[in-house]
């Protein structure tokens, strides 16, 4: 199974609610910094949702559920 795979298969084992950019990175090839920055700057150009949070608001989360259809294309 292919590194990306696995990854995806592991965040749909989850049962949380959100996941991190750590978490997505490897799914979708990308740097988890670039996830963040992007999320901040131009949130829709990542083509899935993402929530800002944590004391600062600088905290990037991704819902689980959404990503995941948007991975699967659905």
């Amino acid at each position: 199974m292919e590194k990306h795979a696995e990854a995806l298969e592991e965040i749909k084992a989850m049962d949380k609610p959100y996941i991190t950019a750590a978490q997505v990175a490897p799914v979708i090839g990308m740097d988890p910094h670039w996830i963040r920055v992007r999320a901040r700057q131009c949130p829709e150009s990542l083509g899935f949702p993402v929530t800002m949070g944590g004391k600062d608001g600088h905290r990037v989360y991704i819902p689980r559920i959404p990503f995941i259809r948007f991975v699967e294309g659905a």
